[in-house]
């Protein structure tokens, strides 16, 4: 991680505590919040989930290719392995229901 993602990563994160921080004036607005932040973490969920499944079927998926280039007869049990990193997207859909 280069030190200019590094200064990025801590700026929004500090950005989004003091955020969370932040006092409001009554229990209505307060009922605002939770469902507003509830609303970023399911976004959150989902949305990661799915980058982290990408660059992992990505990998994978190159991989896969060669393999099945050199012995067809192993696709079957090799798409197994393709498919393992879509739960995280799965994981993601059950984080977001929870939630809201």
């Amino acid at each position: 991680m280069t030190k200019y993602n590094k200064i990025v990563l801590a700026s929004l994160v500090l950005a989004l505590a003091t955020s969370g921080l932040a006092q409001e004036a009554g229990a209505a607005a307060n009922d605002d919040l939770y469902r507003g932040l509830r609303a970023v973490g399911a976004g959150l969920a989902l949305g990661l989930g799915a980058v982290g499944t990408g660059i992992a079927q990505a990998r994978i998926g190159s991989s896969l290719v060669g393999a099945v280039a050199e012995d067809a007869s192993k696709a079957g049990s090799l798409l197994l392995y393709f498919l393992i990193p879509e739960t995280l997207v799965i994981f993601g859909f059950l984080a977001l229901f929870i939630l809201n």
